[in-house]
């Protein structure tokens, strides 16, 4: 949503300026990444704000390290939001696609670009294509992410930003 598009952006730019933050980590809450777009964004907008993109590029931009906590699931813009992240650790039972396909939209966020240079060509494809969701075990092989956790999954992305 436009709220949480504008609230991200805010603690992003908050985080880059404070010079005690040297790291930032990424979760959602109750157990969920992020599901994506809220699809009603995709209608002609009432009013602007900020896109998805943008926010994406800023994350990637950081000069300070940017770690996602993946639990749930991270699927369309919420993997793309990943995707722009440093660094990503999911939690086991995590899963992550990009299903727009299946209504007939592709992601919009530089997924198609970002994902690629990822885990190469063949395997982005078939995620982009098929709109498949993946398990985080799955990810892990791919280098999608760069861990996969039992347990805490916000506690491990911390221990992670502390140590890069």
């Amino acid at each position: 949503s436009l709220t949480v598009l504008q609230e991200l952006e805010d603690r992003l730019k908050r985080a880059h300026a404070d010079p005690s933050v040297k790291a930032v980590t990424i979760c959602g809450e109750n157990g969920k990444f992020s599901a994506g777009a809220d699809i009603r964004g995709f209608s002609p907008p009432k009013r602007h704000g900020i896109g998805l993109g943008p926010i994406v590029s800023l994350i990637e931009r950081s000069e300070k390290p940017v770690v996602a906590a993946i639990e749930g699931i991270a699927l369309g813009g919420g993997l793309e939001v990943a995707l722009g992240c440093h660094y990503r650790i999911a939690h086991v039972k995590a899963r992550m696609g990009l299903p727009e396909v299946t209504i007939g939209l592709l992601p919009g966020a530089e997924g198609t670009q970002r994902l690629p240079r990822l885990i190469g060509v063949p395997a982005a494809l078939d995620m982009i294509t098929t709109g498949r969701h993946i398990p985080a075990t799955e990810a892990l092989k791919l280098g999608l992410v760069d861990e996969v956790v039992e347990e805490n999954t916000v506690e491990a992305a911390i221990c992670l930003a502390n140590k890069v």
